[in-house]
Parts: C-alpha cells; structure tokens; sequence
C-alpha cells in the first residue's frame, strides 16, 4: 500500500517537530496549548511515523510503547491539505505492520471522530471498561 508522490519514514531526525507542535498545539482538538518542550519529549520517547510529500512532513502518528506487550496510538494527523487522498489509511497501515509492533498483547487509542478509520484495522470500542481506570488532568497543557 503506497500513495504516489508521498512516503512514511520513522526516522525522528525527519520529523518536522515545529510543524508537529503547531499543529497539536492549534489545531488538534485532543492537545490544544500542548508546550514545545511537551511535544519534544514525546517525540523522544516514543515510535514516530511521518508522512511526507517531498521533505515537506503533512502527516504524524505517535506510538507509545514498550514494543513488547502494549502500545497506545496517538497524535494521528494529516495536514487539511493532504486530506483525501488515502493518507491515514496508509499511515495506519505502515503503524500496524511495523516490525516493533508485532506480537503485542494491546493497542489502544483515543478519539473523538475517526471510529471508522480505526476500525478499518481491527479496534474496537472498550468491551468491559469495568477494567479501565485512567488519571485524567484536562487542564495540564494549559498550566505548562
């Protein structure tokens, strides 16, 4: 699976972080005020995937994981401009066939809007959220 004229690399020294925090920090409904030094220190320490088209980055998808049992599926994005074509699809496509992301026990993710995508690649709505606990501080990116 490929979209001509665009390509999707892990490699961070690709990444366009700039691009990434404006995008998070603006535009995203789930990060709104998310800081810079925020961004980069989830960047570091997490798998990234970037879309490209040409050098320019218009697509980003962060993975938490240990590469072993778990994983959580966030940051997903393409630029409105890019919208469209396939992208996503493709970008979650190359997430769920990475080599570090076989064999996990879970994936999980958040999202308000693209239940469809996601479910195009196997998610599912929580079964029994009975065994879910979360912290949740929704006002964080605002105090940093």
């Amino acid at each position: 699976m490929s979209v001509v004229g665009y390509e999707i690399s892990t490699d961070r020294d690709r990444i366009d972080v700039e691009l990434v925090f404006l995008y998070l920090s603006k535009e995203s409904y789930w990060a709104t005020g998310i800081s810079r030094a925020v961004v980069e220190r989830s960047i570091d320490n997490s798998l990234c995937f970037g879309v490209y088209h040409g050098e320019a980055l218009v697509g980003f998808a962060r993975i938490v994981t240990d590469r072993a049992t778990f994983a959580l599926v966030a940051d997903v994005f393409i630029l409105e401009s890019h919208r469209g074509k396939g992208l996503s699809k493709w970008l979650m496509h190359e997430v769920m066939n990475h080599l570090d992301l076989q064999g996990l026990r879970r994936l999980l993710l958040l999202t308000s809007d693209a239940h469809s995508l996601y479910a195009q690649f196997g998610f599912t709505e929580i079964v029994d959220v009975r065994r879910f606990m979360e912290v949740v501080h929704p006002d964080n990116y605002q105090r940093t």
